[in-house]
Protein backbone atom coordinates (compact mmCIF):
# COMPACT_ATOMS: atom_id res chain seq x y z
CA UNK A 1 0.00 0.00 0.00
CA UNK A 2 3.00 2.30 0.39
CA UNK A 3 3.10 2.67 -3.41
CA UNK A 4 -0.65 3.29 -3.74
CA UNK A 5 -0.48 7.03 -4.29
CA UNK A 6 -3.24 9.40 -5.32
CA UNK A 7 -2.06 11.84 -7.98
CA UNK A 8 -4.00 14.99 -8.85
CA UNK A 9 -2.63 17.36 -11.50
CA UNK A 10 0.78 15.75 -11.11
CA UNK A 11 0.88 16.16 -7.32
CA UNK A 12 1.06 12.95 -5.24
CA UNK A 13 -0.83 12.39 -2.00
CA UNK A 14 -0.50 9.43 0.34
CA UNK A 15 -3.80 9.99 2.13
CA UNK A 16 -7.08 9.59 0.27
CA UNK A 17 -9.04 11.34 3.02
CA UNK A 18 -9.73 15.04 2.43
CA UNK A 19 -10.98 16.93 5.47
CA UNK A 20 -12.87 20.19 5.91
CA UNK A 21 -12.39 22.80 8.62
CA UNK A 22 -15.89 24.07 9.37
CA UNK A 23 -18.37 23.36 12.17
CA UNK A 24 -15.90 22.24 14.85
CA UNK A 25 -16.68 23.33 18.40
CA UNK A 26 -13.35 25.15 18.52
CA UNK A 27 -10.12 25.46 16.56
CA UNK A 28 -8.15 23.30 18.98
CA UNK A 29 -10.52 20.38 18.35
CA UNK A 30 -10.22 20.96 14.63
CA UNK A 31 -6.43 20.84 14.84
CA UNK A 32 -6.52 17.58 16.80
CA UNK A 33 -8.95 16.03 14.32
CA UNK A 34 -6.74 17.00 11.40
CA UNK A 35 -3.75 15.45 13.12
CA UNK A 36 -5.28 12.05 13.82
CA UNK A 37 -7.05 11.86 10.46
CA UNK A 38 -3.80 11.60 8.56
CA UNK A 39 -5.31 13.85 5.89
CA UNK A 40 -2.96 15.90 3.74
CA UNK A 41 -5.52 17.97 1.83
CA UNK A 42 -7.47 20.37 4.03
CA UNK A 43 -10.30 22.45 2.61
CA UNK A 44 -10.93 26.01 3.76
CA UNK A 45 -13.92 28.15 2.83
CA UNK A 46 -12.48 31.40 1.48
CA UNK A 47 -15.61 33.41 2.32
CA UNK A 48 -15.85 32.12 5.89
CA UNK A 49 -12.32 32.56 7.19
CA UNK A 50 -10.39 35.61 8.35
CA UNK A 51 -7.92 36.28 5.55
CA UNK A 52 -6.12 39.17 7.26
CA UNK A 53 -3.18 37.31 8.79
CA UNK A 54 -2.56 40.15 11.26
CA UNK A 55 -5.78 39.05 13.01
CA UNK A 56 -6.63 35.81 14.80
CA UNK A 57 -7.77 33.20 12.31
CA UNK A 58 -8.61 29.54 12.03
CA UNK A 59 -5.67 29.40 9.63
CA UNK A 60 -3.37 29.89 12.62
CA UNK A 61 -4.19 26.31 13.61
CA UNK A 62 -3.25 24.80 10.22
CA UNK A 63 0.43 24.32 9.45
CA UNK A 64 0.87 25.04 5.71
CA UNK A 65 4.10 23.04 5.75
CA UNK A 66 2.23 19.96 6.93
CA UNK A 67 -1.08 20.30 5.10
CA UNK A 68 -2.02 21.18 1.55
CA UNK A 69 -4.64 23.95 1.67
CA UNK A 70 -7.49 23.61 -0.78
CA UNK A 71 -9.59 26.80 -0.81
CA UNK A 72 -13.25 26.27 -1.62
CA UNK A 73 -15.97 28.55 -2.89
CA UNK A 74 -18.65 27.46 -0.42
CA UNK A 75 -21.57 29.86 -0.23
CA UNK A 76 -21.35 30.99 -3.87
CA UNK A 77 -24.55 30.90 -5.94
CA UNK A 78 -23.32 32.23 -9.30
CA UNK A 79 -20.40 31.48 -11.56
CA UNK A 80 -19.11 35.05 -11.25
CA UNK A 81 -19.26 34.88 -7.46
CA UNK A 82 -17.34 31.60 -7.40
CA UNK A 83 -14.74 32.92 -9.84
CA UNK A 84 -14.14 36.03 -7.73
CA UNK A 85 -13.84 33.92 -4.58
CA UNK A 86 -11.30 31.60 -6.19
CA UNK A 87 -9.26 34.59 -7.33
CA UNK A 88 -9.37 36.01 -3.81
CA UNK A 89 -8.05 32.77 -2.36
CA UNK A 90 -5.14 32.88 -4.77
CA UNK A 91 -4.44 36.58 -4.20
CA UNK A 92 -4.09 36.15 -0.44
CA UNK A 93 -1.62 33.33 -0.98
CA UNK A 94 -3.79 30.35 -0.10
CA UNK A 95 -3.46 28.37 -3.33
CA UNK A 96 -4.09 28.33 -7.05
CA UNK A 97 -6.04 25.12 -6.49
CA UNK A 98 -9.74 25.43 -5.78
CA UNK A 99 -12.56 23.15 -4.74
CA UNK A 100 -15.19 24.78 -6.90
CA UNK A 101 -18.74 25.02 -5.57
CA UNK A 102 -21.59 26.84 -7.28
CA UNK A 103 -24.82 26.16 -5.42
CA UNK A 104 -28.09 26.13 -7.33
CA UNK A 105 -30.62 25.51 -4.57
CA UNK A 106 -30.52 27.00 -1.08
CA UNK A 107 -32.39 24.21 0.70
CA UNK A 108 -30.71 21.12 -0.81
CA UNK A 109 -27.39 22.82 -1.65
CA UNK A 110 -27.36 20.90 -4.91
CA UNK A 111 -24.91 22.33 -7.46
CA UNK A 112 -25.86 24.51 -10.41
CA UNK A 113 -24.34 22.39 -13.16
CA UNK A 114 -24.50 25.04 -15.88
CA UNK A 115 -22.82 27.69 -13.73
CA UNK A 116 -20.32 25.15 -12.41
CA UNK A 117 -19.20 24.27 -15.91
CA UNK A 118 -18.95 27.96 -16.85
CA UNK A 119 -16.80 28.76 -13.82
CA UNK A 120 -14.59 25.71 -14.42
CA UNK A 121 -13.80 26.83 -17.96
CA UNK A 122 -12.88 30.35 -16.83
CA UNK A 123 -10.70 29.27 -13.91
CA UNK A 124 -8.87 26.59 -15.89
CA UNK A 125 -7.96 29.23 -18.49
CA UNK A 126 -6.64 31.40 -15.65
CA UNK A 127 -4.29 28.65 -14.51
CA UNK A 128 -6.26 27.25 -11.59
CA UNK A 129 -6.28 23.58 -10.71
CA UNK A 130 -10.02 23.05 -10.44
CA UNK A 131 -11.79 20.33 -8.45
CA UNK A 132 -15.52 20.89 -8.97
CA UNK A 133 -18.22 19.65 -6.58
CA UNK A 134 -20.95 18.21 -8.78
CA UNK A 135 -23.95 15.93 -8.68
CA UNK A 136 -23.67 12.19 -9.31
CA UNK A 137 -24.23 12.50 -13.06
CA UNK A 138 -21.83 10.98 -15.56
CA UNK A 139 -22.66 13.40 -18.37
CA UNK A 140 -21.95 16.48 -16.29
CA UNK A 141 -18.82 14.91 -14.81
CA UNK A 142 -17.55 14.24 -18.31
CA UNK A 143 -18.23 17.83 -19.36
CA UNK A 144 -16.25 19.09 -16.37
CA UNK A 145 -13.38 16.77 -17.22
CA UNK A 146 -13.42 17.96 -20.83
CA UNK A 147 -13.36 21.56 -19.55
CA UNK A 148 -10.07 20.84 -17.80
CA UNK A 149 -11.08 19.83 -14.27
CA UNK A 150 -8.20 18.10 -12.48
CA UNK A 151 -10.66 15.86 -10.61
CA UNK A 152 -14.42 15.57 -10.24
CA UNK A 153 -16.15 15.47 -6.87
CA UNK A 154 -19.63 13.95 -7.10
CA UNK A 155 -21.86 14.13 -4.04
CA UNK A 156 -22.68 10.98 -2.10
CA UNK A 157 -25.73 12.67 -0.55
CA UNK A 158 -26.73 16.29 0.20
CA UNK A 159 -24.10 18.38 2.00
CA UNK A 160 -24.16 17.85 5.75
CA UNK A 161 -26.92 15.23 5.59
CA UNK A 162 -24.85 12.29 6.84
CA UNK A 163 -27.04 9.97 4.76
CA UNK A 164 -24.16 8.03 3.22
CA UNK A 165 -23.80 6.98 -0.41
CA UNK A 166 -27.32 7.18 -1.82
CA UNK A 167 -26.57 6.20 -5.41
CA UNK A 168 -23.60 3.81 -5.51
CA UNK A 169 -24.37 2.76 -9.06
CA UNK A 170 -24.05 6.33 -10.36
CA UNK A 171 -20.80 6.87 -8.45
CA UNK A 172 -19.28 3.65 -9.80
CA UNK A 173 -20.31 4.54 -13.36
CA UNK A 174 -18.67 7.96 -13.05
CA UNK A 175 -15.47 6.31 -11.83
CA UNK A 176 -15.56 3.82 -14.69
CA UNK A 177 -15.63 6.50 -17.39
CA UNK A 178 -13.46 9.25 -15.88
CA UNK A 179 -9.75 9.59 -16.64
CA UNK A 180 -9.23 12.12 -13.84
CA UNK A 181 -9.55 11.20 -10.14
CA UNK A 182 -13.03 10.87 -8.66
CA UNK A 183 -13.47 12.04 -5.07
CA UNK A 184 -16.77 11.53 -3.28
CA UNK A 185 -17.76 14.78 -1.61
CA UNK A 186 -20.65 15.31 0.83
CA UNK A 187 -23.04 13.03 2.64
CA UNK A 188 -20.59 10.84 4.57
CA UNK A 189 -21.92 10.41 8.11
CA UNK A 190 -19.86 7.64 9.64
CA UNK A 191 -16.94 5.34 8.96
CA UNK A 192 -19.07 2.77 7.15
CA UNK A 193 -20.06 5.39 4.58
CA UNK A 194 -16.44 6.28 3.90
CA UNK A 195 -15.47 2.64 3.57
CA UNK A 196 -18.39 1.98 1.21
CA UNK A 197 -17.37 4.90 -1.00
CA UNK A 198 -13.81 3.63 -1.28
CA UNK A 199 -15.00 0.08 -2.00
CA UNK A 200 -16.70 1.50 -5.11
CA UNK A 201 -13.23 2.29 -6.42
CA UNK A 202 -13.24 6.07 -6.08
CA UNK A 203 -9.91 7.78 -5.54
CA UNK A 204 -10.75 9.59 -2.32
CA UNK A 205 -13.40 10.91 0.04
CA UNK A 206 -13.90 14.47 1.23
CA UNK A 207 -15.87 15.13 4.40
CA UNK A 208 -16.46 17.78 7.02
CA UNK A 209 -19.68 17.42 9.02
CA UNK A 210 -19.23 13.66 9.41
CA UNK A 211 -16.22 14.42 11.59
CA UNK A 212 -16.95 17.89 12.97
CA UNK A 213 -20.54 16.98 13.84
CA UNK A 214 -19.67 13.79 15.73
CA UNK A 215 -19.94 13.71 19.53
CA UNK A 216 -16.20 13.05 19.62
CA UNK A 217 -14.78 14.67 16.50
CA UNK A 218 -11.20 13.56 17.16
CA UNK A 219 -12.16 9.92 17.63
CA UNK A 220 -14.34 10.04 14.52
CA UNK A 221 -11.45 11.50 12.51
CA UNK A 222 -9.39 8.49 13.55
CA UNK A 223 -12.21 6.14 12.53
CA UNK A 224 -12.55 7.84 9.14
CA UNK A 225 -8.84 7.42 8.49
CA UNK A 226 -9.07 3.69 9.09
CA UNK A 227 -12.29 3.38 7.09
CA UNK A 228 -10.82 5.06 4.01
CA UNK A 229 -7.74 2.86 4.21
CA UNK A 230 -9.80 -0.30 4.72
CA UNK A 231 -12.15 0.53 1.86
CA UNK A 232 -9.24 1.18 -0.47
CA UNK A 233 -7.56 -2.09 0.47
CA UNK A 234 -10.81 -4.02 0.00
CA UNK A 235 -11.26 -2.51 -3.47
CA UNK A 236 -7.72 -3.38 -4.48
CA UNK A 237 -8.07 -6.88 -3.06
CA UNK A 238 -11.19 -7.57 -5.11
CA UNK A 239 -14.24 -8.90 -3.32
CA UNK A 240 -15.39 -12.50 -3.65
CA UNK A 241 -18.22 -13.19 -6.13
CA UNK A 242 -21.70 -12.86 -4.68
CA UNK A 243 -23.84 -16.03 -4.84
CA UNK A 244 -27.49 -16.78 -4.35
CA UNK A 245 -26.91 -19.93 -2.29
CA UNK A 246 -24.52 -21.12 0.39
CA UNK A 247 -21.05 -22.38 -0.43
CA UNK A 248 -19.10 -24.43 2.09
CA UNK A 249 -16.04 -22.70 3.50
CA UNK A 250 -14.15 -26.01 3.71
CA UNK A 251 -13.74 -28.28 0.68
CA UNK A 252 -15.80 -31.47 0.70
CA UNK A 253 -13.49 -33.49 -1.53
CA UNK A 254 -11.73 -36.25 0.39
CA UNK A 255 -13.95 -35.97 3.43
CA UNK A 256 -14.36 -39.31 5.26
CA UNK A 257 -17.99 -40.38 5.13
Amino acid sequence: MSTDTLVIAGRPFKSRLFLGTGKYKDNATMAQALEVSGAEVITVAVRRVELDRTKASMLDFIDPKKYFLLPNTAGCYTADEAIRTARLGREVGMSDWVKLEVIGDEKTLFPDNEALLQATKVLVKEGFTVLPYTNDDLVNARKLQDAGAAAVMPLGAPIGSGMGIQNPVAISIIKEFMTVPVIVDAGVGTAGDACRAMELGVDGVLMNTGVAGAKDAVLMASAMRKAVEAGREAFLAGRMPMKRYASASSPVEGVVR
